[in-house]
């Protein structure tokens, strides 16, 4: 983990591969998430390549949880994270209001 400050915000980037969140850590991020929980997930490449259907994810927390704690690359960045509440940074304009 790092703190960084940059234009006036605080923050702290968690190295998600090598720190990687247990299940219970995703459940809580799940919860905490302001976004549809099948945002949490990466639709590139590596999804396709495991023939993954977009619509399993629509609302499905628990099956959000379980493909993440499989395949942690899958999982969205950034994800920022702020008294109690969470959000998908994409697009980054949404970054600063979240922040601010």
């Amino acid at each position: 983990m790092a703190v960084a400050e940059e234009e006036g915000l605080s923050y702290e980037t968690v190295l998600y591969m090598k720190q990687r969140p247990d299940r219970t850590a995703l459940r809580k991020l799940v919860s905490m998430l302001e976004d549809p929980v099948e945002d949490l997930v990466r639709k590139d490449s590596k999804f396709k390549k495991l023939g993954l259907d977009p619509d399993d994810y629509v609302g499905n927390a628990g099956a959000v949880v379980d493909l993440l704690d499989a395949h942690p690359a899958l999982l969205q960045r950034p994800v920022l994270v702020r008294g109690g509440r969470a959000i998908v940074g994409r697009p980054r304009d949404r970054t600063r209001q979240f922040l601010s």
